[in-house]
């Protein structure tokens, strides 16, 4: 009796724990039910503010689009309104009749991927000097070359342009392709690549250098292939400010044929001079096209190329 008594208390005294532990997993259960219904919760009020805050810089597109189907007496309306009370097509009739807008779509295209390879290829070449390369004066070079951004446009175009008409240039796609490329414009571009190249390891250039390339190999085999964000960056960068050019077109070209889409816009006019504001429209909804889909493919490294260009000064 007593060794039966004896062997019931360990027995009882084992079978204690286990009841008492059940609960536990349902209440880890619930908790991880929680906490996961608060980050769906953080989720969904995180995504409805985006969306609230984007409403203001998607409006304006939107409008330019849905317009563009609106007679002219619409888009003048006050207030203003987003959807067309009338469909028509009679602004998207004349976007390829009343103005060569083919051509000048074209001439767009072929300027904005010269200008966007040729500044490509010249920052990147100046970044990775700054970066990598010792030379004398190299820190005030650098300086002096970032003081380029601070000089507007706007003072330099006259003697410029006396260059250019010296040089029997006007109404030529040179100067459209020079500037860009060896001027101010591509000074950001080489300030990007240089912060990007001043990240990578040198031990990379060290085993470059063990296997027999030169400096020209190192930035062609080892630097260039590594540099993808940075170049998506400038890429994206040059082709929507080339593809968008106006300045430049209007002081140096003279030959509605050779207009690039930026200033072929502005010439959209009836036989009084008045513009035709639903062509217009309809014309600058197909030049956002090309920008739309290049960022479309880079974005990340786009963000990306922003993120690491500030790492290192």
């Amino acid at each position: 009796m007593l060794d039966t008594a004896a062997d019931a208390v360990p027995v009882m005294a084992e079978s204690r724990p286990s009841t008492r532990s059940q609960p536990r997993p349902a209440r880890s259960q619930r908790d991880s039910q929680s906490a996961r219904r608060r980050r769906i919760i953080s989720t969904a009020i995180l995504y409805g503010l985006l969306v609230v805050l984007a409403i203001p810089f998607l409006y304006p597109t939107l409008w330019m689009v849905f317009s563009s189907f609106k007679p002219t007496s619409e888009i003048f309306a006050i207030p203003p309104t987003l959807w067309p009370q009338t469909w028509t097509l009679d602004g998207w009739s004349k976007v390829f009749t009343a103005n060569p807008f083919a051509r000048q779509y074209a001439n767009s295209l072929v300027l904005a991927a010269i200008i966007t390879a040729g500044t490509v290829l010249v920052s990147a070449l100046a970044g990775y000097a700054f970066a990598r390369m010792r030379f004398p004066l190299a820190g005030p070079l650098f300086i002096l070359t970032l003081a380029g951004i601070m000089v507007p446009a706007d003072v330099t175009i006259i003697p410029i342009f006396q260059v250019v008409n010296s040089w029997g240039l006007v109404d030529t796609y040179w100067p459209l392709i020079i500037l860009p490329i060896f001027g101010p414009g591509a000074v950001v571009s080489t300030f990007i690549f240089r912060q990007f190249f001043l990240g990578l390891p040198l031990e990379l250039e060290e085993a470059a250098r063990l296997d027999g390339l030169g400096r020209l190999g190192i930035f062609a085999r080892v630097a260039m292939p590594l540099a993808g964000p940075a170049i998506a960056t400038v890429t994206i960068m040059t082709f929507l400010k080339s593809f968008n050019m106006y300045f430049e077109p209007l002081i140096f070209l003279r030959t509605a044929e050779l207009f690039p889409i930026g200033l072929g816009l502005t010439r959209y006019q009836d036989g009084y001079g008045e513009p035709l504001w639903t062509t217009q429209l309809g014309a600058t909804t197909l030049s956002v096209i090309p920008v739309l889909i290049v960022f479309f493919f880079a974005q990340k490294q786009f963000v990306e190329g922003l993120t690491r260009s500030g790492l290192k000064g």
